[in-house]
Formats: structure tokens, C-alpha cells, sequence
């Protein structure tokens, strides 16, 4: 039956749904996200960047989004209640600012949902995992799939994806060894499962081989229908074998989220394998310098695991290793 894992950890909050012992779809939640999809909060339009169309407003807390459309009768300056739609989207060299709508006539401020209520909310059981006992994460590929994310690659039965992400689209390239009506079956169904597993939204594209025949490729987009869950949009396979995906993006992906900020994620995944390193004593976490420098930055993380594992914590960083390479040992394995 299938259950989400849901681990609170430091930095960072961890969900897997879970069916036969495999990840079919996950999420993370950062601590520096920012404002949430869902987040209800009094705003004011401080500037209108498209006449009629679009402006920005700012929030009690100085964070700004992106309004669309602009409400009527409110103009520069005023005051409003406003809805997130989208959480801020990091970008190399820019970010891509929240987007804003304005609130229904009688809604309240309130914050959106975090990562455990949203999980919750589908109504399939819920399992919070502490410090102790089974790594049931681990147990499920957990690792395996943040190296998916990492890479952009994927294997499946006859062939391989290679996932790419751009300003305008995230692209899946299809490759493979099987006769080409049967790879572009298989690829779609290996191209869906990734979107669902690494929560990708937004415009999607994926590159089959070109196929013959209507039939083929209607079995293609119909291994897509199959995998991924309503709502989405999708064209039909084109004559050139593309096939578009628009799926609502509230937030990051996993893949975005370790391409825009790898130190970061690798400072909490460090920090998740100190949690639960064996042994006792002084827990000391050798890194790159760059990785320990990020979790110095937060001492606030520090003391968290220090009482989380109820000994010090010692940081050495060691020039030569790979962002991903940190590992963390008991004093007293």
C-alpha cells in the first residue's frame, strides 16, 4: 500500500510516497524558501511594469512577487491582500520572483502549507521517520534519486534519459537500444515516472525518437497518460517525435533545487548522514572547504544537530573532496 516517509530534517524537510519499496514520487521543502504556494498576506503595488497587465507588489516582510493579473481600482502604492500562486524560482544569474494574485473578496491572511500538510493533504497515510531505527528513506533509493536529480540521467529497461533545465522549459532527451515504436513507448513511460518522482512542473518537453505512424505515437502519449496524475496538459507526439507537458509549478523541483544551489543541498545531506552516523561522542563532519563554510554560516543548524545526537559537533574541510563527497564519524563508532 502506498505511504509517505515525511523526515523533519535539519535544513531541510524530506517526503517519498512509497509503493513496493520504491520512490514513485518526492519532495523537499528548504528553510530558506521563502514564501510558500498557498500564502495568504497583505500586500502593496510598488510598481506597474505592464499597464493593466502586471506589476509588482511587496509584502510586510520586504519579499516581492510578481502580480497578474493587476487587480482593478488599485493603483501604485495601494494596499491589497494578495495570494501566492508560485514560490520564487532560483535561475543562474537571476530568480525568477513569486507569483502574486489578488486574494478572494473574503479570504485572511494565512501562511501556505508547509511540505507535511501538503503530503497530508491527498489523504494516503503518512509516516513521520525520526533520528532512530531504519533508514526507511535510504531503503527506497533516497540517495539513488538525489543522484538522478544531480546527474540528469536515468536509465530504464532499453534505454537511458538525459534531463536538461533552461529558462523556458525542463527537456528529457529519449536514448535507447530497443526497435524505435517500442523505445518511444518505454521512454515516455521512463519520462513520466521522472517527472512525477522529482515533482517537475512547468512546461516540460521530451524528445522521443521519430516514429512512424499515428498509432506509435498515439501508444507514446498514452504511456505519459498513464504514469502521471491529472491535472496536466500534453500535445500529441509530433511527426519529429516531441511531446509537451504543462503541469502546475508551485515550487522548485528536486533537480532545480540541486542544480541551483549544490553546496546547500550538499551541506544537508551531510547533515542528514551526522543525524545518523553510528557511534557515540563527538560527531566530526569532513567536507569541502565550500560545504563547511555553508553550515557555518548556520549555527542555528549546528546546535541542531548537536541536540539532536546529544554530543559536539567538529567541522574539518578538506580541500580535494567533491561537494558530494562529505562524510561524518563518531568519535566512538
Amino acid at each position: 500500500m502506498p505511504e509517505w516517509l515525511y523526515e523533519a530534517g535539519i535544513g531541510e524537510a524530506r517526503a517519498a510516497l512509497v509503493d513496493n519499496d520504491s520512490i514513485i514520487q518526492a519532495a523537499i521543502e528548504a528553510d530558506d524558501d521563502g514564501l510558500r504556494a498557498g500564502t495568504i498576506a497583505p500586500a502593496r503595488l510598488t510598481r506597474i511594469t505592464a499597464p493593466g497587465r502586471r506589476g509588482i507588489v511587496t509584502l510586510e516582510d520586504g519579499t516581492e512577487a510578481m502580480i497578474e493579473p493587476l487587480p482593478r481600482g488599485v493603483t501604485e502604492g495601494g494596499r491589497l491582500l494578495v495570494e501566492i500562486a508560485r514560490a520564487a524560482i532560483a535561475e543562474p544569474g537571476r530568480a525568477k520572483l513569486a507569483i502574486a494574485r489578488a486574494a478572494v473578496a473574503d479570504a485572511v491572511a494565512v501562511p501556505g502549507p508547509d511540505l507535511r500538510a501538503r503530503i497530508a493533504a491527498d489523504g494516503v497515510p503518512v509516516r513521520e521517520l525520526g533520528t532512530f531505527g531504519p533508514d526507511l528513506l535510504e531503503a527506497a533509493g533516497w540517495s539513488e534519486l538525489i543522484e538522478e536529480a544531480a546527474s540528469g540521467h536515468a536509465d530504464f529497461d532499453g534505454g537511458a534519459l538525459r534531463l536538461s533545465l533552461t529558462p523556458a522549459m525542463t527537456l528529457i532527451d529519449v536514448d535507447g537500444w530497443l526497435p524505435i515504436a517500442d523505445l518511444a513507448v518505454a521512454g515516455a513511460w521512463a519520462a513520466a515516472t521522472l517527472i512525477r518522482r522529482h515533482d517537475i512542473g512547468g512546461s516540460i518537453g521530451i524528445d522521443l525518437p521519430t516514429v512512424e505512424g499515428k498509432a506509435a505515437r498515439l501508444a507514446a502519449a498514452e504511456a505519459v497518460d498513464a504514469i502521471l496524475p491529472q491535472p496536466f496538459d500534453r500535445t500529441a507526439v509530433n511527426g519529429f517525435g516531441f511531446l509537451q507537458i504543462v503541469r502546475r509549478r508551485a515550487r522548485m523541483s528536486i533537480p532545480e533545487r540541486l542544480h541551483h544551489d549544490p553546496v546547500g543541498s550538499a551541506a544537508r545531506a551531510l547533515l542528514r548522514r551526522a543525524e545518523r552516523a553510528h557511534g557515540i561522542g563527538p560527531r566530526t563532519l569532513t567536507a569541502a572547504p565550500v560545504v563547511i563554510a555553508a553550515i557555518e554560516r548556520r549555527p542555528d543548524w549546528i546546535a541542531e544537530l548537536e541536540r539532536r545526537i546529544g554530543a559536539p559537533v567538529r567541522l574539518r574541510g578538506e580541500p580535494g573532496l567533491a561537494i558530494s563527497a562529505g562524510h561524518a564519524e563518531a568519535q566512538n563508532p
